[in-house]
């Protein structure tokens, strides 16, 4: 049975630590721990070499996914973000099939039709996330701008962040429910609250574990999942392969049951 594909995204490392090494030092990291894909943090870039980047990874037999902070629209602008193009130009160099972008301020007013035109001049397929705030981060506009996507028939999926609902509130129980159908992409992390209130991301306990079950259950089988929480530790290899191996069996008692 194929196993679903696994990413990690590398800010799991510590931005610190990323930094220090450089992104393409966890390229072995990834091959050696079983991992699918690996996801490139654009805040956490320094010096690093897009081309090479996209050669050694291919090398090692992982497919890249390229993460901007960016918001796919700024408030007040009916047109997407003016850096879309030249950030999916830069996807593409460094190789990655996939762009995850912030989904920003979507209203009715924004050009569907110009981002299509953007879109169709790229082999990048772009993956929209909810982040952390009040404007993007709220399952109704999400809604909203789905429906817009399939009324236009665009290529566009989503980036299903399980632990970034909580710092809305938001349950995502309903927003798996709701929007699970539009989703390409999971980013799992659990959540706990420091003592002076602060969400943090921390890796899963087994409870945690089987809501992501839950969750996975509104969207398609066998779908892309990455891990987005702290792995930190002295052998990084051994710790990834864990991961890799707990997120890698996320729906696959479903997959079996339907096999059966």
């Amino acid at each position: 049975m194929n196993k679903p594909p696994v990413s990690i995204s590398l800010s799991s490392y510590g931005a610190d630590l990323v930094r220090q090494l450089g992104q393409g030092s966890f390229i072995e990291v990834l091959a050696a721990a079983g991992a699918t894909r690996i996801e490139w943090r654009e805040e956490l870039l320094t010096h690093e070499d897009p081309a090479q980047l996209a050669d050694d990874t291919q090398a090692r037999g992982l497919e890249s996914v390229y993460s901007s902070p960016m918001e796919l629209w700024l408030a007040g602008q009916s047109k997407p973000n003016p850096e879309l193009f030249k950030t999916l130009q830069r996807a593409e160099l460094f190789g990655a099939k996939w762009l995850k972008v912030s989904l920003g301020y979507f209203t009715d007013n924004n050009d569907l039709q110009a981002l299509a035109r953007q879109l169709s001049q790229s082999p990048v397929q772009l993956l929209v996330e909810n982040d952390q705030t009040l404007h993007g981060g709220r399952i109704e506009p999400f809604q909203r701008f789905f429906a817009e996507v399939e009324q236009h028939n665009l290529p566009i999926k989503m980036t299903f962040d399980i632990g970034n609902w909580q710092w809305q509130d938001q349950s995502a129980a309903s927003a798996a429910r709701l929007l699970g159908r539009h989703v390409g992409y999971v980013h799992c992390k659990a959540v706990a609250r420091r003592a002076d209130g602060k969400l943090v991301a921390i890796p899963p306990s087994a409870a945690d574990l089987h809501l992501w079950e839950q969750l996975l259950r509104h969207m398609a089988q066998g779908i892309m999942r990455a891990a987005e929480y702290p792995l930190q530790g002295d052998d990084l290899v051994q710790l990834t392969t864990e991961h890799v191996a707990t997120l890698a069996r996320l729906g696959q008692s479903r997959l079996e049951s339907a096999h059966v």
